[in-house]
């Protein structure tokens, strides 16, 4: 199972798939063929969207962080199996999962994640939200002060400015 998760492997599926499909073709058999090449769609499109990262936003929506947990846990090697803004969103969801735990490793996490980079403005606004939340619990104002204006300043549909309201307040009582 480990070795399926690598991404290489997707790509080589993918090809060997295509390749099957060119040979329907040539055969005379289409209908074949063009299955085949939808069917090569799979692996292109686990290359691009992991399908534990997938499974793991669907336990997000239910808040389900044992269910998230497992499905990270099943990643045995983030570097060799997930590209580059994956891996931001595997540690974005490891630090959403430790902020209920433990807040040294979900500041690892989000700072992790935020070096790796996050698709969406609203994860990044949401990263340095929670990690300005916990630079006010270690008392580093200063730098929740600067999070908190970077993530007031990614936040453009206005979903956050109520945290953000009251983190700033909680912050001049610090």
């Amino acid at each position: 199972m480990k070795y399926l998760q690598n991404k290489y492997l997707k790509i080589v599926v993918a090809v060997l798939i295509i390749a099957w499909a060119v040979q329907q073709f040539v055969q005379g058999n289409i209908g074949n063929g063009i299955a085949l090449i939808l069917l090569s769609s799979i692996p292109i499109l686990l290359y691009f969207r992991n399908e534990y990262i997938l499974l793991t936003f669907l336990r997000l929506r239910k808040q389900d962080m044992a269910g998230m947990e497992k499905y990270l846990s099943k990643i045995v090697e983030p570097e060799t199996a997930l590209m580059r803004k994956q891996q931001g969103y595997y540690n974005y969801m490891y630090g959403i999962i430790y902020s209920q735990k433990n807040l040294t490793q979900a500041e690892k996490y989000f700072r992790k994640a935020l070096q790796l980079g996050l698709n969406m403005s609203y994860d990044v606004a949401m990263a340095k939200l929670s990690l300005a939340g916990i630079m006010m619990q270690k008392r580093k104002k200063r730098e929740a002060q600067e999070l908190l204006t970077e993530a007031k300043k990614l936040d453009k549909q206005h979903l956050m400015t109520e945290q953000i309201r009251m983190l700033q307040q909680q912050l001049k009582k610090i």
